[in-house]
């Protein structure tokens, strides 16, 4: 199998991966959401916040090491050792220091939840590994199988044990069942037995890469977490609970188009040639994001719809930050592409200077903002940072590393413009008729109408494009087959 070949199988499996998942992550969450109320939604994600904190801490970014690195086998005892160790140590402390950690971070009832979550952070440590070969070697279908079974499982254990009455603890026992099954199941799939060992001339090396990697990791949970606890201490945990519904509202089609760049972009990028990865940082990233806006303009237009639709009257205060949250989860895919070819070039300290002035930025407007204008505030803050920080610094560190980045804007010039027009016609079509599902369905459809027909030239040069065939510099061939047979 052909490079190309491996890389458009991979894509396929992880964005049918991804797509599927999302959808019965979706019925769950709605399933849950007529269960639970918004408080208890907000002490979760509380919870949830100490978790994402916990795992950059561990990441070290040993698993990108492992993508990138041209003969990563010498690597893999000391990368799994280090692993296995960082993990341990971190869910030991976690798990003493659970109390003042959730009352730290605004809601003491988040306590039992941080503590069995804080289990996730060993059993991540130990699968660096195989998961990381597993993306190198571009297998997502088995990554698809994995995670279709530790979905059932987390969603499983989850529904009973709430039925059993133990509240928001279920939902952090059912994650840590699955990731244990799914840590079993990426050993099989990746035909790898734990090997530890340290070689410390090879200990520097993945240090000196994975520590701007780990560094810029936590500075992204400040991205991704500081939001709700600045929200958790200011203005409650019951309003923290819409701000999360609204988020993961906002993530139903940014996670798999997300999750799916991020799996192909960073093993792509670093088997591509160098003159040839301006071309393809310019087609990813004109693809994506032409998946990406449209899905978040459409959500913006019709937020009051979707939550009163979808999850019911009792979270429609949900629906303003959504109209935020939405344009920004499409920002953030193009950070995934710019991030994932920076790192492939290895340039990893600058995604984190970008990470560090983003992170300072959202801080700085956060506070202010939702004092001022609660869960809305927050929600702007975001997409206000994104816009006028964040995307210009991975713009000036794109031509530091010699893209030329006016070709990456053209590719996404028609696919902005389609994506508006279409959001217009979804405004003014769900303000003809009455019927919150009415809205909802006829503002949606002619918005998918008018996009696909604005962008049926575009999309079927692109296509085309990705199917034609390439000359490839006698170097990049072998690349191409030695991932063919791994793949």
């Amino acid at each position: 199998m052909t490079a190309r070949r491996s890389v458009a199988a991979a894509a396929g499996w992880s964005g049918m991966s991804n797509i599927v998942l999302r959808l019965g992550g979706v019925v769950v969450g709605i399933i849950l959401a007529r269960i639970l109320t918004p408080e208890e939604f907000g002490i979760y994600a509380v919870a949830l916040a100490a978790q994402a904190v916990l795992l950059t801490l561990v990441d070290l970014g040993l698993s990108a090491e492992i993508v990138r690195s041209e003969d990563p086998e010498p690597k893999i005892p000391t990368i799994a050792t280090l692993g296995l160790v960082l993990g341990a140590a971190i869910t030991t402390c976690a798990i003493l220091w659970a109390a003042p950690l959730a009352e730290l971070l605004g809601s003491a009832d988040a306590a039992p939840a941080i503590a069995v979550l804080a289990v996730t952070v060993v059993l991540g440590g130990a699968g660096v590994v195989p998961y990381a070969l597993l993306m190198r070697r571009f297998q997502q279908r088995e990554l698809f199988a994995i995670s279709a079974v530790d979905f059932v499982v987390s969603t499983a254990v989850t529904l009973v044990l709430i039925g059993l009455g133990w509240g928001v603890v279920s939902l952090a026992v059912g994650r840590v069942s699955a990731q244990a099954v799914s840590l079993v199941l990426q050993f099989v799939a990746a035909k790898v037995r734990p090997r530890f060992g340290l070689d410390l001339a090879l200990l520097r090396p993945i240090v000196a890469f994975g520590a701007p990697v780990a560094l810029a990791n936590l500075v992204a949970w400040l991205l991704l977490g500081a939001d709700k606890v600045v929200i958790s201490t200011v203005v409650g945990v019951t309003a923290l609970g819409f701000y999360t519904l609204a988020f993961n509202v906002s993530n139903w089609p940014m996670s798999a188009l997300s999750q799916m760049v991020r799996s192909i972009s960073l093993p792509l990028f670093s088997s591509a040639g160098k003159n040839h990865a301006d071309d393809m940082l310019a087609r990813v990233t004109g693809i994506a994001w032409a998946g990406a806006f449209p899905a978040g303009v459409v959500l913006a237009v019709l937020s009051e719809q979707v939550i009163g639709v979808v999850y019911g009257e009792k979270w429609l205060p949900a629906a303003p930050a959504l109209a935020a949250l939405g344009a920004f989860g499409a920002i953030r895919v193009l950070f995934d592409v710019a991030t994932g070819f920076l790192y492939s070039r290895g340039r990893s300290g600058l995604v984190f200077w970008i990470q560090c002035a983003w992170a300072v930025a959202l801080i700085s407007a956060l506070i202010p903002a939702t004092h001022l204008y609660g869960i809305v505030g927050a929600g702007l803050s975001q997409i206000g940072v994104a816009v006028l920080v964040v995307l210009p610094a991975f713009a000036v560190m794109l031509r530091m590393a010699r893209v030329r980045v006016r070709s990456v804007l053209r590719e996404m010039a028609w696919p902005t413009v389609a994506a508006i027009a279409a959001g217009g016609v979804a405004a003014g079509v769900s303000h003809l008729v009455d019927g919150a599902v009415i809205e909802l369905l006829s503002g949606g459809a002619s918005a998918v109408a008018v996009y696909l027909a604005l962008m049926w030239r575009w999309g079927r040069t692109r296509v085309r494009g990705l199917r034609a065939p390439q000359t490839q510099p006698a170097g990049e061939r072998d690349a191409a087959r030695e991932l063919g047979r791994v793949g």
